[in-house]
């Protein structure tokens, strides 16, 4: 296998559970720590490596969703548990290179020189500084012009699975390619370069809005372009409990995708909000959160489902 500088050579440090008194538990801030002990020890119990590396795209037009989040969390949660996992930032905003402490400046080697193929995909890529099996290809601002310089480039729509095709030989299991808020060129090129669809669907009014449109896209891709492309993930994101509307939303969308949706859901959280202020995932910046706890449940569903969405 091809190593990328920086990659563990070791096995994953073990993590200890600490035993703590009740009466620390009982307070707020104990509680917290109490989560967190609980949330590194689970970690301890490895998943299953999968037969094949999963390359996912994780695809809404609608912004504000919990896309890029997602992306982060699901990767960190996943490389906390001995995965090793590529998150692809093909969004000229940068925001999961920044949730993830990569380094992503003008002129830092980036998703768009890939994207155009000035360089081979292991020239971009980038170790996380809060896990040694977390890795990044960052997101520059040339990629907002790329949408143009698409247009005029033969085969444009296969320029990323082109570039990825290297990606095998570097030995990720989970590759996640965080997309724009929009239905352009980079997100076509995302659809085309993975077999399998990761939707995030806020538990908010307009919730489907959209998501049709999205859907009729990825099957004119899939008609077109990648034969092998499916939704196989839907996330609910940004629930709140308080509200009889997530709790519709919820069921209106269980109905719509049936066991494609994870019956893990995401709260509504300042604290996964806080976190890329940090450079950090939530799993970084506050592991004993009810976010940091719902990421990781929803990274152990998604390991344990097969490539067509079922729970093994």
């Amino acid at each position: 296998m091809t190593s990328i500088p920086g990659e563990p050579t070791g096995a994953p440090t073990d993590v200890s559970r600490e035993t703590w008194d009740s009466q620390d538990v009982d307070t707020p801030i104990g509680a917290e720590a109490e989560r967190a002990v609980r949330m590194m020890h689970a970690a301890q119990g490895q998943l299953p490596r999968p037969d094949r590396q999963r390359v996912f795209t994780i695809a809404n037009q609608k912004g504000g969703v919990g896309k890029t989040t997602t992306a982060v969390n699901i990767a960190s949660a996943l490389a906390l548990q001995g995965m090793r996992v590529l998150v692809i930032d093909l969004d000229p905003q940068g925001n999961a290179s920044t949730a993830l402490g990569i380094e992503h400046r003008p002129g830092t080697a980036s998703s768009y020189e890939v994207l155009l193929g000035d360089i081979d995909v292991g020239e971009a890529v980038q170790q996380s500084p809060h896990n040694e099996r977390l890795f990044c290809i960052p997101a520059t601002i040339d990629l907002a012009g790329a949408e143009i310089e698409l247009v005029s480039m033969v085969a444009r729509e296969g320029r990323l699975r082109t570039a990825l095709s290297e990606l095998e030989q570097y030995d990720f299991d989970y590759v996640f390619i965080d997309c724009p808020p929009s239905l352009g060129l980079l997100t076509i090129n995302a659809l085309v370069a993975a077999p399998e669809v990761l939707i995030p669907i806020q538990c908010e009014y307009y919730a489907l809005e959209g998501v049709g449109q999205l859907l009729r896209n990825i099957e004119m891709v899939k008609a077109h372009l990648n034969p092998a492309l499916d939704v196989t993930t839907v996330v609910l994101t940004m629930y709140d409990g308080r509200t009889k509307l997530a709790d519709q939303v919820a069921m209106d969308v269980r109905a719509h995708f049936g066991d494609k949706v994870l019956q893990t859901v995401i709260p509504r959280s300042v604290k996964v909000s806080e976190a890329p202020g940090y450079g950090m995932s939530i799993i970084d910046y506050d592991p004993g959160s009810r976010g940091a706890m719902s990421y990781l449940d929803a990274s152990r569903e998604l390991a344990y489902r097969g490539a067509g969405g079922q729970t093994r």
